[in-house]
């Protein structure tokens, strides 16, 4: 009874995991419960969660995508891989607090990846947001992006 008074606050589907991750009796491969935290997708890389959701916040890991060719497509599938933990985390877009991207070659990509990043966000709730150019973790990868969001 006082977990579900100390999670009465958090979104529905975000109570809901917490709920069902204490009620299970072996850890499980898609959410890992820890006091109330609650990780989402830690079967994709086992050292890492692809959503952590804690006090009403959800923080997305760093999302890549190697299977486009270009930064557009890249940034597509980034971008969708990203809407898709923000909804099974309880929240979407329009709730975004923060983002950073990271751009291979920033001079080349910037551009190109504004333009998907427009055509996408809510622009009645914009984030704040940090893009600068870095080495990735392989050199296929153009673009890499991770975002904080409100849950309500």
């Amino acid at each position: 009874m006082m977990l579900q008074s100390t999670i009465r606050g958090f979104h529905p589907i975000a109570r809901n995991a917490i709920l069902a991750a204490t009620a299970q009796t072996t850890r499980s491969r898609k959410a890992h419960f820890s006091s109330n935290i609650v990780r989402l997708g830690t079967d994709i890389l086992p050292p890492m969660s692809q959503a952590v959701v804690h006090n009403g916040v959800v923080y997305l890991s760093g999302q890549i995508d190697g299977t486009a060719e270009d930064v557009v497509g890249q940034t597509k599938n980034v971008l969708a891989k990203v809407d898709k933990y923000l909804v099974e985390a309880g929240t979407d877009k329009s709730k975004l607090l923060t983002s950073t991207i990271w751009l291979k070659d920033i001079k080349k990509d910037f551009g190109a990846m504004n333009e998907v990043w427009n055509s996408w966000i809510d622009p009645n709730n914009k984030p704040v947001r940090a893009t600068t150019e870095a080495s990735l973790a392989t050199p296929e990868l153009l673009v890499e992006i991770q975002v904080t969001a409100a849950l309500d």
